[in-house]
């Protein structure tokens, strides 16, 4: 008999690494589909926690500021909530800002190990998010098979999520570490905008104002740090080649959008920054001035989702809702958080290392999501606390092998 014949078969071995990357991918997949409560991405995230507690995770003392001040935040949402605990929308808002917490920190803690294969994998299913989602914007806009009813709301692109503004700033990562890609020669030009281009035509077809300022101001964000972290003058030559050619190719494919003149119309009143809703004393930016005086008289807020009880609907700034849904304690500790942060994630940024990339594309989106802030209440929004614990889990990690001997 020959030597095959008393081989034993192999088997098929998988390693705690590869499990871990799996469920994190099945995180950042299951992220663009919040139609259904609880979504996919609760679940998922569960599985993770446990897949994770079972082979073993390590939380940095580095990540202490993060969750002192998150719990702070928490604490006065709870005590703003006690008058108002026969109102089950009320409880439900703030268990999603517990459960939120715990996102951010659990993201920011599984950086300690594995940073960039980890941060890879988030990357890949994220973007399978985006497309899954945009896809479903973009078939819900033009009415394909009768979708327009599901994935639209007032006429623009929601997807797979209950709000334009929301499908639109979630998009923005994922355009933002394609377009990095191609800057810096890791995606061939060809291949990064094909697979740009279902995320970049849902994310224009929300007509989200602070979606589009997000993505514009993130992508300029992200090339001049990755102009100025480049390796040399080549790779800073390649930058801005690729950018120019990018520039042309998105200004091409706006001009062929508006050349539709269903789209330019809404494109046009879209694009005013001069908005009904937001102009005059009861207006959204009135109701937010109105409501400071209220509040500076409130140590525990307003209540849970009581503003609009004040002001008609929602206050649409995350720091006038801090203080009217959490309190003196909430609100001033999501101010702290927020200085935090930026001090956190500037100086991560500017450190060289196997994850700079990666620290440069999340922070030039979520820095200028803490900025949209001011235009919209993001405190709810899902991918805003990924990129929060992975900023300061990056930061945490980093930190710890600069000192460790």
């Amino acid at each position: 008999m020959s030597a095959l014949a008393h081989t034993p078969p192999r088997r098929l071995a998988i390693s705690y690494a590869a499990i871990k990357r799996g469920t994190l991918w099945l995180l950042g997949a299951s992220g663009g589909l919040v139609l259904i409560e609880p979504s996919p991405y609760e679940l998922v995230f569960l599985l993770t926690v446990f897949v994770f507690a079972v082979t073993g995770i390590r939380f940095s003392q580095k990540l202490l500021p993060l969750a002192v001040l998150l719990l702070a935040y928490n604490i006065g949402g709870t005590l703003s909530l006690i008058p108002w605990m026969d109102d089950p929308d009320a409880v439900r808002f703030t268990a999603v800002s517990v459960y939120l917490m715990i996102t951010a920190i659990f993201i920011a803690g599984i950086m300690a190990e594995d940073a960039a294969g980890r941060l890879e994998t988030l990357r890949k299913g994220y973007l399978f998010a985006a497309w899954c989602a945009g896809f479903a914007g973009i078939l819900g806009y033009f009415d394909v098979a009768g979708l327009g009813g599901t994935f639209t709301l007032y006429g623009r692109a929601s997807g797979t999520f209950k709000d334009p503004n929301v499908l639109g700033t979630f998009l923005a990562l994922p355009i933002v570490y394609l377009l990095q890609r191609v800057l810096t020669g890791q995606c061939g030009m060809v291949r990064g905008f094909v697979l740009i281009s279902v995320p970049l035509a849902a994310l224009f077809l929300t007509f989200s104002r602070g979606a589009w300022a997000v993505l514009v101001l993130s992508v300029l964000m992200m090339t001049l740090l990755t102009f100025l972290s480049a390796p040399g003058a080549a790779a800073r030559a390649r930058i801005l080649a690729m950018s120019l050619a990018a520039l042309v190719i998105m200004l091409a494919a706006l001009l062929v959008a508006l050349s539709f003149e269903s789209i330019r119309a809404v494109f046009e009143v879209r694009a005013s920054l001069d908005q009904s809703y937001d102009q005059g004393v009861t207006g959204r930016f009135g109701n937010q001035l109105r409501a400071i005086p209220m509040l500076l008289e409130a140590p525990n807020g307003f209540g849970p989702l009581r503003f609009r009880w004040f002001f008609v609907e929602d206050p649409h700034n995350v720091y006038i809702n801090a203080f009217a849904s959490y309190g003196w304690l909430g609100g001033f500790a999501w101010l702290c958080l927020t200085v935090a942060t930026c001090y956190v994630g500037w100086r991560l940024v500017f450190r060289p290392g196997t994850t700079q990339l990666h620290a440069i594309a999340i922070w030039s989106v979520l820095f200028v999501t803490i900025l949209q802030g001011i235009q919209i209440d993001t405190d709810h929004w899902r991918h805003f606390y990924l990129m929060l614990g992975l900023v300061w889990g990056l930061a945490a990690a980093r930190a710890e092998s600069e000192t460790s001997p």
